[in-house]
């Protein structure tokens, strides 16, 4: 009888510690679960914000694109002004001596 009733007790506590265990490694698991679950939404906002900064770096790049462009245009235009610039100056000079030569003809006649 005692042996029985040992082995009842026993098997009681067994089945109490069992299920303890059972009830504490499911609350871990559940635990782990929301974890995994927040790590997974945290992982796809932040490809959301890195697809989002990827296409704003593109839209970057390609402004930079466009303003290298027209500043090399611009170069290209300074270049022209500066070569007219340079023509209208020698050209210029040549009128004044023209003017200079004419000037002096005209003393010379009078």
């Amino acid at each position: 009888m005692f042996f029985e009733w040992s082995l009842v007790t026993f098997s009681l506590l067994l089945v109490i510690f069992v299920l303890v265990k059972m009830f504490y490694f499911q609350n871990l698991t559940i635990k782990e679960q929301r974890n995994n679950d927040v790590m997974k939404l945290t992982l796809k906002e932040a490809e959301v914000l890195i697809r989002k900064y990827q296409i704003q770096l593109q839209r970057a790049l390609g402004n930079i694109d466009i303003l290298n462009e027209q500043m090399n245009k611009l170069r290209r235009e300074i270049k022209t002004v500066k070569q007219r610039n340079g023509q209208y100056r020698i050209e210029n000079e040549k009128l004044r001596n023209r003017i200079k030569e004419l000037e002096s003809r005209i003393e010379a006649l009078i």
